[in-house]
């Protein structure tokens, strides 16, 4: 398939469980722009169509420029359905979680994906799966960039059937209420960009929650864990993430507008101490990337082919601040391998490879790509923010072998009984 309609595909961006999304252009505008198609395994389902319609319908309702607008619609020849949207060129949010930014730049940018809620809000609307991979980054004239939200599909309107029971969203993203069914509003969209904010600036979300059944069974005494100070940054940050993840959704901000201007004012104090650039207050593009380690405990990344190598200072060179995380870090180190302590041992010299680049389109556009399988180091790889990978048991190689010889043995009885058999039949007619 080279074309949809008058758009000229250029490349698949990524594929989700209902639809895939293509990277097109259209010549007779000259803009390039983003296609999404049903699956064809969802095509004949009237419902499924009828929302995937739905969700066109509604992102172009929505006339803002942090919300991905949709200009056409139509069908292919085989029926499905497909609509043209935005076109967004500078990745997503999920990129900056992988790459853990600045902690002032990533507050910015957390507070820019509250203000995008804001406005879905304001039209009386939950999204219900705020995912940093769902909140991407376009590249204005200017060259500075903006947080836009992408993949209504499983919006629902405030407005119509409040209380609705559809359980819909990703498990680690997602409030307590919405997974029960139970009536919810704009407050769950509040909680999931609470656990946005701290992926940011952790590189995971706040709780380790696989499936529906790990979220449901979190008790009332369970709290994300402190942060603020082993990143260097005010203490007021896990106060606003305690308030936004609350169980109780009475106990989070009133509104995702009051909690992009708290966050705001944290951002500032950072930058006010000095240890960001003052331009994070402006432009989220013109900030440098952090190329320090971050105090942030993360996996150890082996260095590209000709890039200068850093090696860890030692404790007694660091000032006080620096010493107590580098403690931090070992002590939170020994704490993940006594806790996989069921896994074979590894290497202590080996550095596990970093994921491979992924081949396609750089951000998913509202559809989800499948992400590479890492090398799982010995205290476990975290994929997809919320699973983790078994480690491989090695083949019982000396059972294998009693076996094979057992049946052998088997065998050759059962060969032996029946040539005796036949032999007595023989000469007995004989």
């Amino acid at each position: 398939m080279e074309r949809i309609g008058r758009y000229r595909l250029v490349a698949r961006i990524g594929a989700g469980s209902f639809a895939t999304v293509w990277q097109g252009h259209d010549d007779d505008l000259d803009v390039p722009v983003a296609i999404k198609v049903l699956a064809e395994n969802w095509s004949a389902r009237e419902d499924v169509r009828g929302r995937f319609v739905s969700e066109a319908r509604l992102m172009r309702r929505i006339s803002d420029n942090r919300i991905i607008r949709v200009y056409d619609i139509g069908e292919l020849d085989d029926g499905r359905p497909y609509f043209v949207m935005d076109y967004c060129d500078a990745g997503s949010l999920d990129q900056w979680r992988r790459e853990l930014r600045a902690p002032a730049q990533a507050i910015r940018a957390a507070a820019e994906a509250c203000r995008a809620l804001q406005v879905l809000h304001d039209h009386r609307v939950v999204h219900r799966d705020v995912t940093p991979g769902n909140l991407l980054l376009d590249t204005r004239a200017d060259g500075s960039l903006v947080i836009r939200l992408s993949d209504l599909g499983v919006a629902k309107s405030m407005v119509d059937d409040v209380g609705g029971t559809m359980t819909a969203g990703t498990p680690s993203y997602m409030a307590l209420e919405q997974a029960t069914g139970a009536g919810f509003d704009h407050r769950a969209d509040i909680y999931a960009i609470g656990c946005v904010t701290y992926a940011l600036l952790t590189g995971r979300p706040p709780f380790r929650v696989r499936n529906l059944a790990d979220l449901l069974n979190r008790t009332a005494d369970q709290h994300p864990e402190p942060i603020a100070e082993r990143l260097g940054i005010p203490t007021d940050l896990d106060d606003v993430l305690r308030h936004a993840l609350a169980r109780d959704a009475s106990a989070r901000p009133a509104s995702a507008k009051a909690l992009a201007d708290r966050l705001d004012r944290i951002a500032g104090q950072i930058e006010a101490d000095g240890a960001e650039p003052s331009t994070t207050a402006v432009d989220l593009t013109r900030v440098r990337r952090v190329t320090a380690p971050p105090a942030w405990p993360t996996l150890p990344e082996r260095p590209a082919e000709g890039a200068p190598s850093h090696s860890a200072p030692s404790p007694g060179s660091l000032p006080p601040a620096s010493r107590q995380r580098v403690s931090w870090s070992e002590q939170s180190a020994a704490r993940q391998r006594q806790s996989w302590s069921e896994r074979p041992a590894a290497q202590p010299t080996r550095t596990p490879q970093p994921p491979a680049a992924p081949t396609q389109a750089p951000h998913p556009q509202g559809a989800q790509p499948a992400p590479p399988v890492p090398n799982v180091p010995a205290h476990g790889q975290m994929v997809n923010d919320w699973s983790y990978l078994p480690a491989a048991r090695p083949a019982a190689e000396p059972e294998r072998r009693r076996g094979g010889v057992l049946m052998w043995l088997l065998l050759a009885i059962g060969a032996f009984l029946l040539a005796v058999l036949l032999g007595w039949i023989y000469f007995s007619l004989t």
